[in-house]
C-alpha cells in the first residue's frame, strides 16, 4: 500500500487520501491479508511500516517535498521486489506511475481528484499499462479506462448517532474558494444560523480577505482543522452541513462523513 506522505497514516487531523489508506490497510490485515505500508516512520498501523521519512511534508517544514517523494517512491518499488509482493495499490496520485515501467509488480491506481488538467498527460501515458480506480463516476476522465468505481468508506464507530439535531451550520473541509465557505457564510446570515467552520486553510489570502472578516466567534466560529473526536462532535451536534462547492463534486470523504 503507498500512501502519501503529506500526513501521516492514519492523519491526526486532515488528511483525507491518508485515512482512506488507513481504513484499507487495516481492513485487509484484519482480513488476514499480507500487507506493507509504505508511509511515514511515525505512521500507526498493524500492517508492516516500511518508511524513509521520518514524519510527514507538512508537519516537518524541514523536510524538502521533491527529494522526500522519490525517495519514498522509489523505496517502495525497490522494497516491494524485494518482498515479494503481489500488488501495489497507489494512492500517490501520479508520481508513481513513472516508475511502473520499471518492475513487473502491477500496480492500482486510486484516482482521488484531478488537482489540475496538467498532470493528465501522465494518466494518459500509462493508460491501460496500470490498472485505474475512481471513487465515483462523476470523477471519471473520459480519455481514462477505469477497472471499477470503488467509493470511499468511513468507519462507523468513529460516528456517534444521535436522535436530536443540534442549531448551527456546519461548514467541513478545505478553506478554499473551491469549497464553498464564503457561500456558507452567506447562508449562515440570511438564515440567522450560527455557523461552525472547521478544516484546514488551504488558500492563505481567500481566509485573510473573505473568512477572517466574519469570524467573531459567536456568529461565526473558525475551529481550525478536526481530528475524529472533534469531527465526530462538530458533525453530530449540527443542523445541517453546508457543502456549496463551486466545482463538479468528486464524492470525497466529507460527503460521506
Amino acid at each position: 500500500m503507498l500512501a502519501p506522505i503529506a500526513w501521516r497514516v492514519p492523519p491526526r487531523h486532515y488528511g483525507p487520501w491518508e485515512r482512506v489508506v488507513a481504513l484499507l490497510t487495516e481492513g485487509l490485515v484484519e482480513r488476514g491479508v499480507d500487507v506493507t505500508l509504505f508511509a511515514t516512520a511515525d505512521s500507526v498501523t498493524a500492517a508492516r511500516l516500511e518508511s524513509v521519512a521520518p514524519r510527514s511534508l507538512n508537519e516537518d517544514p524541514s523536510l524538502d517535498p521533491k527529494v522526500w517523494e522519490c525517495l519514498h517512491i522509489a523505496n517502495a518499488y525497490e522494497r516491494a521486489a524485494a518482498f515479494g509482493v503481489d500488488l501495489i495499490h497507489n494512492h500517490y496520485d501520479f508520481l508513481p506511475l513513472s516508475y511502473s515501467g520499471l518492475t513487473r509488480i502491477p500496480l492500482v491506481t486510486t484516482i482521488h481528484g484531478f488537482s489540475s488538467e496538467q498532470i493528465l498527460p501522465v494518466y494518459q501515458r500509462y493508460d491501460r499499462k496500470v490498472t485505474y480506480v475512481s471513487i465515483s463516476d462523476a470523477d471519471r476522465h473520459p480519455s481514462l479506462t477505469y477497472a471499477a468505481t470503488i467509493y470511499h468508506g468511513i468507519d462507523l464507530g468513529e460516528f456517534t448517532p444521535r436522535t436530536t439535531a443540534g442549531e448551527d451550520l456546519v461548514f467541513f473541509g478545505r478553506i478554499h474558494p473551491d469549497k464553498g465557505v464564503a457561500e456558507a457564510i452567506e447562508v449562515a446570515r440570511r438564515t440567522e444560523r450560527r455557523l461552525v467552520i472547521a478544516g484546514i486553510i488551504h488558500d492563505e489570502e481567500y481566509f485573510a480577505r473573505q473568512i477572517a472578516p466574519h469570524i467573531d466567534d459567536d456568529r461565526v466560529r473558525y475551529v481550525g482543522s478536526a481530528g475524529p473526536q472533534e469531527r465526530d462532535e462538530i458533525l453530530g451536534n449540527a443542523l445541517a452541513l453546508v457543502h456549496l462547492v463551486n466545482f463538479a463534486e468528486p464524492f470525497g470523504l466529507s460527503m460521506i462523513e
